[in-house]
Parts: C-alpha cells; sequence; structure tokens
C-alpha cells in the first residue's frame, strides 16, 4: 500500500487510539435503563457518533432541552470509569512511529474534551492536536472535525489519512477528502488489521531510503 502523499495522521479515539470499548457499553447500558430505552438497540447505533446524535435518535420526539440532558447525563456516566480504559493495540508502536517520521497527527473524536483528556490520560497518550465535539458545529458524520484538524496541522484534508473504527467516522474522513485507514473489517481505502500494522505502512512509505553506491 502506498501512502507516499501522506502528510498528517488524523485519529479517531475511542475504539482507534484507544481501548475503551467496556466503559463506552457500560455507560450506554446504565444510560439505557435509566431512558427505558432497549439496551441492544442502543449498543447498535451509539458507536462513532456524538451522544447527542444518538440520544436523538433514541428518543424521536423529546424536546432539544431533553435530548441535550439526555446526553450530558449519558457523557457523566463516562468521566469516571477509567478502570479498564488502555492504549488500543499497536497504538504506541503507532505513536513512536508518528514520532520518528516527524509526521503530524491529531486525534478527532465525538467526546467532549473532559472525556477525551480522561480517557487519552488514562492510555498515556498524549496528542499534539486534539479536536473533540466541543469544537465543531457538527460531528461525525458530518467532515468539519477532520477539516478543523487539517487545518490546524496546515495540511490539506486530502494529504491526510484519516484511522477509523465505526462507519460514521469513515464517511466522516471520505467527505473531508482524506484517505481513509479503516478498522474493525469496515470497507475504507486502507483497510487494518490494527495499528501496528499501520505504523509498519507508513514507514515503509515514508522513511526516506538509504542512497545506494
Amino acid at each position: 500500500m502506498d501512502l507516499t502523499h501522506v502528510e498528517a495522521v488524523l485519529l479517531d479515539m475511542d475504539g482507534t487510539l484507544v481501548d475503551s470499548d467496556a466503559a463506552v457499553e457500560r455507560g450506554w447500558r446504565v444510560w439505557a435503563a435509566e431512558y427505558g430505552v432497549d439496551a441492544g438497540t442502543v449498543l447498535e447505533i451509539m458507536h462513532g457518533s456524538p451522544s447527542i446524535l444518538t440520544v436523538r435518535r433514541l428518543l424521536p420526539g423529546a424536546e432539544e432541552t431533553a435530548v441535550a440532558a439526555a446526553a450530558a447525563r449519558q457523557l457523566a456516566l463516562q468521566y469516571d470509569d477509567l478502570s479498564d480504559v488502555v492504549p488500543a493495540p499497536g497504538a504506541r508502536e503507532l505513536v513512536a512511529a508518528l514520532g520518528d517520521l516527524a509526521l503530524p497527527w491529531a486525534v478527532v473524536t465525538s467526546a467532549d474534551a473532559r472525556l477525551a483528556k480522561a480517557r487519552l490520560g488514562a492510555a498515556g497518550i498524549d496528542p499534539p492536536v486534539l479536536l473533540t465535539i466541543e469544537d465543531v458545529t457538527a460531528g461525525k458524520p458530518d467532515p468539519e472535525g477532520y477539516v478543523l484538524a487539517a487545518a490546524r496541522l496546515g495540511v490539506h484534508p486530502g494529504r491526510c489519512l484519516v484511522v477509523e473504527d465505526s462507519t460514521p467516522g469513515t464517511a466522516a474522513g471520505w467527505a473531508a477528502g482524506a484517505t481513509v485507514a479503516s478498522l474493525r473489517g469496515l470497507p475504507g481505502d486502507v483497510p487494518l488489521t490494527g495499528l501496528a500494522e499501520l505504523a509498519g505502512l507508513l514507514t515503509r512509505s515514508l522513511r526516506p531510503r538509504p542512497a545506494t553506491g
């Protein structure tokens, strides 16, 4: 896979760079019980989208103030649930490779800033640029977050590689005009088995080759 055009990498957080699946699921299950929503239905649609968009789908007809309050409650259930939040497999290798290659990178997440910083901190990951749902007017699958992250890094979106593990996320990356690397068996320009594979692909594509005499 040729990634020689890549000048920056834009990473989703939950399920991509950080393994927080168990915490996310616990939070939504508790929320579903509190709001009388079927937990199975919640878990089918919650991945990759901002909480408020998911809540809006789950509580049709609710007033916007009630939707906002329900979304805030869902986030509150997750803020301190960090006991099993860890780096995703291969995350450390990828972050090290990005540093070795001097490749700009950012995290673009549907979480709010408090939750994003808590989970990244628990995983020991400190991104140079962090874009959260509070930085945009529309969350994934809208491309705004990825377009804004590219601008902050000073790189055209078309020269960026977006790394995602959800359908709303890959849609956002494509809508931004980026190349999309996909996890969890999702369709993508660069289907991945994991982040360690991506570290190797980037290193082989972008590391200067020694001169031959």
